[in-house]
């Protein structure tokens, strides 16, 4: 059976052709036989390693029209089948999430004889199966992953044909002459039931992943790869102008808009106390604050998939892609201090921040960046370490509306974007003016190095969105 892309799937995973769908489900005469055996087990997700609620499972003889039993796996996987006769059978499973990885759960024979109990377990195919099936056998050395998923519309769900999603990452390697940057780009076309898939992504590390069909598209997403092989990401398309200009206009012949509502809680990773007064923002015109109990609540904001970006004084930003359509469920946050994830980069960095050190005094000669030494930051006598920033040509440091102070710098597609920061040679994503205040004293910098997008070095162009970077190395 060919999978939409021309994918092929092997025997073990064929189609449950025979598989009745519920409302083909028939009354059964039931007089004069004797009670049946009943037939258990759970539905497993091999993918999540989890079980599979929600599962509609069903068993069928090999004619389907002489006996049917259906049941619906509970929270915990589990199903029963009761009062089934003497025979012999084949149990499967239906679930959306199967409809998402483009593949069917094999069948399972099972034998019934009189009243003894039948235990059956049916599973999810393991992400080994599925890359195989998707993306052929894989060689021995090869530690290459494969991202599936499926593409629908925001405004109702449906799923969405033609739908480009692109996939780039960095790759950085070492050459005789020093380090190099490339960025390999892989494109997927959706099928007709929304479903695309992309081979020969990397196992590790961050994909940006964006899908985009005339004026609809995602935001440019931030989806972590997983060693096991496998990644699954399903993708709502919405207005691609309401991303950018905060326009909700409805569209001439578009049906009616129903108000969205994106709801959440932000707690603290250690201990899972509430954070109040929490910034949340999907974008400049769609941010909030969170209330004494760490919940928070965004109306109407741009529909689609999004980039979900949530702060905190004191504690490392998050980012993750949300579903901003109706009915989404409520998202939770866990942020982690900054003190622990600075002990973290300390211990990491204290071996090679000398070689580093030497590296910025190589840079610094170049002109290509702006540079502040140790003398450069006592003259100016900042009270703060972004006040350094202020008068640096191309770069922003000021408030926003929600009371926080951000830096922005003008990038080579953008006016206006956030640019990537380093700490001793360490990537720390996407970081506010008050928290690079928090992390680093003016008296404890060493050397800073400014890129305003022209001529960022290989080893500080961690992400892919045409912003520069700022290099802060300590003493």
């Amino acid at each position: 059976m060919l999978l939409p892309g021309g994918y092929r799937l092997p025997l073990i995973l064929l189609l449950i052709a025979t598989l009745a769908r519920p409302s083909v489900a028939q009354v059964r005469d039931t007089s004069q036989r004797a009670p049946g055996a009943t037939v258990s087990g759970f539905v497993h997700d091999s993918i999540a390693r989890q079980p599979l609620g929600g599962a509609t499972v069903q068993l069928v003889t090999d004619s389907v029209t002489t006996f049917l039993r259906m049941a619906v796996s509970d929270s915990l996987g589990r199903f029963a089948l009761g009062d089934v006769p003497a025979g012999r059978y084949r149990l499967g499973f239906l679930h959306p999430l199967l409809d998402s990885l483009g593949v069917d759960a094999p069948l399972v024979e099972v034998r019934v004889d009189g009243r003894r109990p039948v235990r059956a377990d049916l599973a999810i195919p393991s992400p080994a199966r599925i890359r195989a099936a998707i993306c052929g056998p894989k060689p021995a050395l090869d530690s290459s992953s494969v991202l599936v998923g499926i593409v629908r519309d925001a405004r109702g769900g449906a799923p969405a044909s033609g739908v480009t999603v692109t996939g780039e990452w960095v790759e950085l390697t070492f050459t005789p002459t020093g380090l190099g940057r490339r960025i390999p780009r892989l494109v997927a076309t959706t099928g007709e039931n929304g479903w695309f898939a992309m081979c020969n992504v990397p196992s590790a590390g961050t994909l940006a992943l964006r899908a985009s069909r005339g004026a609809d598209s995602t935001d440019l997403l931030e989806v972590q790869l997983s060693s096991d092989g496998f990644v699954r990401s399903d993708l709502y398309l919405g207005p691609a102008r309401a991303v950018a200009s905060g326009d909700t206009t409805q569209r001439a012949g578009a049906p009616p808009r129903r108000e969205v509502r994106v709801r959440g809680t932000v707690i603290a990773a250690a201990g899972g106390r509430p954070l109040p007064g929490a910034q949340v923002s999907i974008t400049a015109r769609a941010q909030t604050r969170t209330n004494d109990r760490g919940e928070w609540t965004l109306v109407d904001p741009p529909v689609g998939t999004r980039m979900l970006e949530v702060r905190a004084v004191g504690y490392y930003p998050e980012r993750r892609p949300v579903n901003v359509v109706a009915g989404a469920p409520p998202v939770r946050v866990a942020l982690s201090t900054l003190r622990a994830v600075l002990d973290t980069v300390r211990i990491t960095a204290a071996r090679v921040r000398g070689r580093d050190i030497s590296g910025f005094v190589e840079r610094s000669r170049s002109g290509i960046g702006r540079y502040f030494m140790e003398e450069d930051i006592s003259r100016r006598k900042p009270l703060v370490t972004s006040d350094l920033f202020r008068m640096v040509p191309g770069v922003v440091v000021e408030r926003t509306a929600l009371g926080d102070t951000q830096i922005t710098m003008r990038g080579r597609v953008a006016e206006s974007c956030v640019p990537s920061f380093y700490i001793d040679g360490q990537y720390m994503r996407n970081l506010s003016a008050d928290d690079v205040d928090n992390w680093v004293r003016p008296h404890e910098i060493a050397g800073i190095e400014v890129y305003t997008g022209a001529g960022l070095p290989a080893q500080f162009q961690q992400e892919m969105t045409g912003c520069g970077a700022i290099v802060i190395w300590t003493r």
